[in-house]
């Protein structure tokens, strides 16, 4: 008789372990720490996040796999293989760079914002996305995604008697549910007709399924991906996006943005590729039709806002997140198409890690400016090179990156991998339909580069930027200019190995 007993490969599982037990203690210390030290717990946590990230080095060697069912060892329930890896580095990266803003936006706050449930809430969500990729059932999946999505909800909502905070809270709580119960829907759809939740093993028998157990399966597959679509703010499920960033503290405003949308496109390239790719006739098609809605709905909504009207710096950030949304899924639709679904996917990883760098640095000079003024308004950034020169060069090469203009060679590298992804998968009304959101997009990141540049209002004021501030800027500039000096990097970087 074999043994029900599970060997457990820790190295393998490390990362996000590591998070979760530095959360657990900063929770812990908190309540021992006074007042007058808490900062402590936030460089506990910026280090525990770091720790989490070189954990990721040993693991380089080869691909691991955890958790395996007893005489299967295809049919494992924890898998680190390069796509884990290189997802795992974005989200822990991206989770430490909105932890060195927060750092900052903890001390402006003066006690308004609760420490040590903040960061217990950060690295909480953190270990959750962090599992996410590396999860191969779709219980571990779902599991994944909630432990990564509820402390997002509660920290949204975190600034004591802040309505406007509740409100986006709740928006975000509420539909988040809601697409999370869809998705289970299908998770069970899935589970009855083909008995197994493993993602390999789902693969195999879903094409065997009984005729009349076809449309249930159909269905399954269409729900499931839902949930994960929602963390994408792929339309319609993006309606929560404006005010939830304008609603958060700015710093988790910034990691929502990034891992919320790896957790996303993570989830969905497990599920359409491992788990239903005989049913690409039916996600393909989807994802190809939402990935057009969501980058137009996206660029038009980030072109209608007004540089006067509070808080339209973080509104036209996070339509604009919207719209890169769409950028992202046109890889993993042309999957469904494409001889070499490898590749694709490919170009959607490197979409990720270029975005990831310029979008957190973007949300970093924006945090900045939004400690002299507090309403974030476009208008605010009007001759920002005058007040910060540095500040203002790097806003504006983030800008161009996201618009995909030279000097932001990486934003234009990263846009051409997804053409080249969708034209060698025959879908040419989807490379149209990119071209001219990418040309509406221009407008308005133009636009908003140009005004750094232009005569200040008044006499130039300057900012004070913290030390956490600047490191969170400088190391994404640096990051950036890099990876324009060198962009086929992040395409060698980002061969998932998934296949």
């Amino acid at each position: 008789m074999s043994s029900l007993v599970q060997s457990v490969d820790w190295l393998a599982i490390a990362p996000p372990t590591l998070a979760a037990v530095v959360g657990l203690v900063v929770l812990v210390a908190d309540l021992f720490v006074g007042d007058a030290r808490k900062a402590v717990l936030g460089w506990v946590s910026v280090a525990g996040l770091a720790a989490s990230a070189l954990l990721l080095l040993p693991l380089l060697d080869g691909d691991r796999a955890t958790f395996c069912l007893t005489g299967d060892a295809d049919a494992c329930s924890y898998v680190a293989d390069r796509f884990t890896l290189v997802v795992q580095l974005l989200v822990l990266g991206g989770a430490l760079l909105a932890a060195l803003l927060s750092v900052t936006a903890l001390k402006d706050a003066d006690k308004e914002l609760p420490e040590g449930e903040y960061w217990f809430l950060l690295l909480s969500s953190a270990a959750g996305a962090a599992l996410l990729p590396a999860s191969r059932d779709l219980a571990t999946l779902i599991v994944a995604l909630e432990v990564a999505s509820l402390p997002a909800f509660a920290l949204v909502g975190i600034r004591r008697g802040d309505r406007k905070s509740s409100e986006a809270a709740l928006k975000f709580f509420l539909s988040s549910v809601t697409a999370t119960a869809v998705s289970l829907m299908g998770v069970s759809f899935v589970y009855a007709t083909t008995g197994t939740l493993h993602l390999t093993r789902i693969a195999d028998r879903i094409q065997h399924v009984d005729g009349q157990f076809h449309t249930l399966a159909q269905t399954g597959v269409v729900l499931t991906l839902v949930g994960f679509a929602f963390k994408t703010a792929a339309v319609p499920f993006h309606f929560w996006v404006p005010d939830t960033y304008v609603g958060a503290p700015l710093p988790i405003a910034a990691y929502l943005s990034v891992v919320g949308k790896a957790v996303g496109f993570s989830g969905l390239i497990l599920v359409t590729v491992i788990a239903f790719p005989s049913y690409a006739d039916v996600w393909g098609p989807a994802l190809a039709a939402l990935a057009a809605l969501t980058m137009t709905v996206g660029n038009v909504g980030a072109l209608r806002q007004r540089s006067t009207r509070a808080y339209s710096a973080v509104r036209l950030l996070a339509w604009s997140s919207v719209g890169q949304a769409g950028y992202l899924l046109v890889p993993i639709a042309s999957a469904a198409y494409s001889k070499d679904a490898q590749k694709a996917i490919g170009s959607t990883v490197a979409y990720a890690l270029m975005y990831a760098a310029v979008n957190l640095g973007a949300f970093a000079v924006a945090a900045l400016v939004a400690r002299t003024s507090p309403l974030n308004r476009i208008s605010d950034y009007r001759g920002l090179y005058a007040r910060n020169p540095l500040s203002a060069l790097v806003l504006g090469f983030f800008l161009l990156c996201l618009a995909g203009l030279p000097p932001g060679i990486i934003g234009l590298f990263a846009k051409v991998t997804v053409f080249s992804a969708v034209v060698d998968a025959g879908l040419g009304w989807l490379a149209v339909v990119m071209a001219v959101n990418v040309v509406i997009a221009l407008f308005y990141y133009l636009q908003w580069t140009t005004l750094l540049f232009r005569a200040p209002e008044g006499e130039p004021g300057t900012h004070r930027v913290p030390a956490p501030l600047t490191a969170a800027i400088a190391l994404t500039a640096v990051l950036g200019v890099a990876l324009s000096g060198a962009p086929q990097l992040i395409l060698r970087f980002s061969e998932t190995g998934l296949f």
